[in-house]
């Protein structure tokens, strides 16, 4: 693929004619793990036929909205520090700002540990931190700090998305050979929340890969 021609697209499409530095390599690193593992890669990396480019259009579309476009990991609210995260959500249940919480989990628990939301999607709770950890194989319950990292929050990222572990939908549910369903693919994540923005989005990312000569797309064209 020509990432020159995929960023110009989505740097005009999606970015208002402007991508900063870490927009950049945010963006990489996601397309970096769609791409064949080379010798002495990290396990689990390797993908033996092109990259659907469906799923990777629906993954950087979401790792868009997760992070407020900034294409890096993010703690939840946004917040430069973990206690700033804990201040913040504090505040907003305090409100009634967060009604379908009952119980605070950004809270730090006995071992000082929070397990509020990290990464490039939001990782909360502690048993979805050690669901993860099995997952990845990155001791996430030791230092749940580490799904601030961009490495590890990028295999949450596809790993989640690959094997349905966030709320049970997967990509292969709502994109495979009889199926193409940006917005219903939202459920991967997160139910209906702004299905519709993200679907788009998705789409233009699509676009962008196409044009670009994403090799999903010749695989396509000679089956």
């Amino acid at each position: 693929m020509d990432r020159a021609i995929f960023f110009r697209i989505v740097r005009r499409t999606l970015f208002t004619g402007h991508l900063d530095p870490d927009q950049v390599s945010g963006i990489g690193a996601i397309l970096d793990r769609s791409e064949p593992a080379q010798a002495g890669g990290p396990s689990g990396s390797a993908h033996p036929v092109p990259y659907d480019g469906r799923w990777l259009a629906y993954l950087l579309a979401t790792v868009q909205h997760e992070t407020g476009r900034k294409m890096q990991p993010v703690r939840e609210t946004m917040a430069a520090t973990d206690a700033q995260a804990i201040a913040r959500l504090d505040r907003a249940f305090a409100a009634g700002q967060l009604p379908a919480v009952r119980v605070p989990y950004w809270r730090r628990d006995a071992e000082g540990k929070a397990w509020f939301g990290r990464g490039l999607v939001q990782l909360t709770h502690r048993r979805n931190y050690e669901t993860m950890s099995r997952r990845i194989g990155i001791d996430l319950l030791a230092d749940p700090g580490r799904a601030m990292d961009r490495g590890t929050a990028v295999e949450i990222l596809y790993v989640g998305m690959e094997t349905g572990a966030f709320t049970g939908v997967s990509l292969a549910d709502m994109f495979h050979a009889a199926r193409t369903d940006w917005v219903a693919a939202r459920r991967i994540i997160n139910g209906r929340d702004r299905a519709v923005e993200i679907a788009a989005d998705a789409r233009a990312y699509h676009a962008a890969l196409e044009a670009a000569g994403h090799p999903s797309f010749r695989r396509i064209a000679t089956s």
